[in-house]
């Protein structure tokens, strides 16, 4: 197996590549504008847990919020809790607060044990009160359905948290069909979707399963370690086309096959927000999630934006940049949702 330069290696782990494998490019044809990186797990390590614990409330001072928040923090301290995780805020469509634990294994069988003690109650119908919503989404992706990118290699977001270590600077970025080509399963699977999402009701719980090659994509920026000026350059100018992005994906998504949209913030070990947001969006399919990406006005102003500002601040950026994007067979992924309104997560894709 050879690459495009002696500087570069593919996105996918080699035990993951096929000898079937198309390259993209001509060894030696590509270099990318800029360096990324994807994160590796061990050879050992056949899937991973994408466990998205939420609580809504429609009362911003609801004591529901901070009390989910201990509650979390020391459930994830039990033993078998997870690699990694964080937690996030936004305020929904419906002026709901909703606060999202997202937590990551890298072993499923430690999840399975730890959340049939402590995770299974955290959707119970006995929880629900007016005004109030707990939510668990649920992603259980093998390796090959899954890919990460990200601009710098010296700090972890999201399921990089749950690595083994991290690639030397990738092939696969910087143009479009990137996303795709570092996904190991797309070697072989054209990744079409099949089925529909369902919904099954069980009192004031109901509970949504996606069809088959739905994709589910973190992508997230940082600007902790930016300048003065290079933060006024990002508040100014790419954060307001990344905004509204984010609410169209939001409001009208659905007209172009994006289930769900959240545009996020970080929050930090006392609960405050942070500089680093990212959206989290559910799609009908990859292809789906590529269309908007590649042509849509919103996505291209961001696109253009983005660029202008890394093309203008050059090596000395401080902006970090990182997506997760996978595509979970059907019998991957659950989602459950109780007492929450109807508009909350993929909730919007079945009702």
């Amino acid at each position: 197996m050879t690459t495009s330069s002696p500087s570069l290696e593919p996105s996918i782990a080699p035990h993951l590549l096929r000898a079937s494998r198309t390259p993209k490019h001509e060894p030696g044809s590509y270099l990318p504008a800029y360096p990324a990186f994807s994160a590796r797990f061990g050879e050992d390590v056949t899937s991973l847990v994408m466990a998205y614990f939420g609580v809504q409330a429609r009362d911003t001072d609801s004591p529901v919020l901070a009390e989910s928040s201990a509650h979390v923090r020391a459930q994830f301290a039990e033993t078998d809790g997870p690699a990694s995780w964080d937690r996030a805020a936004y305020v929904d469509a419906e002026g709901f607060t909703t606060v999202i634990s997202i937590a990551y294994w890298s072993d499923p069988d430690a999840f399975d044990r730890w959340y049939d003690v402590k995770g299974v109650s955290w959707t119970d119908a006995a929880r629900v009160t007016d005004g109030v919503g707990h939510f668990l989404e649920l992603v259980r992706p093998s390796v090959e359905r899954f890919e990460t990118v990200f601009s710098a290699a010296d700090r972890d977001e999201g399921l990089a948290g749950a690595k083994s270590g991290l690639s030397g600077m990738i092939e696969e970025h910087a143009y479009w069909g990137s996303m795709r080509d570092r996904l190991p399963l797309s070697q072989t699977d054209p990744l079409y979707p099949s089925g529909s999402p369902r919904l099954v009701t069980d009192g004031p719980v109901r509970t949504v399963v996606l069809h088959e090659n739905a994709c589910l994509i973190r992508s997230g920026q940082d600007i902790t370690d930016t300048g003065d000026v290079e933060r006024r350059a990002y508040l100014g100018d790419v954060e307001p086309s990344l905004r509204a992005g984010m609410e169209f994906l939001r409001d009208e998504g659905g007209e172009i096959g994006c289930y769900d949209n959240r545009y996020m913030r970080i929050l930090d070990e006392e609960d405050q927000p942070t500089d680093r947001t990212f959206g989290l969006s559910w799609w009908r399919d990859i292809s789906a999630l590529e269309d908007w990406a590649a042509s849509h006005p919103t996505h291209v102003e961001i696109f253009g934006v983005a660029m202008r500002h890394l093309s203008s601040f050059g090596p000395e950026t401080r902006l970090r940049l990182y997506h997760e994007v996978t595509v979970p067979a059907a019998t991957e992924q659950r989602f459950v949702y109780a007492g929450c309104h109807d508009a909350t997560g993929l909730l919007r894709a079945v009702l």
